[in-house]
């Protein structure tokens, strides 16, 4: 049996039910809450922002910056 990876994305959202839609579809995919949620003034866009980090463990792959870290 091989061991699982564990892969990490901080998902990001302007402050409205969108964020909470992005961070639950996440859950029922089987990705995990990491850490709390952090939330932030964008000034320059007059708004609120919100993020929330999640892992996952997946089967091992080979690392490369053009994985899509959402479709694993």
């Amino acid at each position: 049996m091989s061991e699982r990876q564990k892969v990490y994305r901080f998902l990001t959202a302007i402050d409205d039910a969108g964020f909470c839609h992005k961070v639950t579809e996440a859950l029922s995919q089987g990705w995990e809450l990491y850490g709390s949620p952090s939330y932030a003034y964008d000034a320059k866009e007059g708004i609120m922002k919100c993020g929330q980090a999640v892992v996952k463990e997946v089967e091992p792959f080979d690392y490369d910056r053009e994985v899509k870290l959402g479709a694993l």
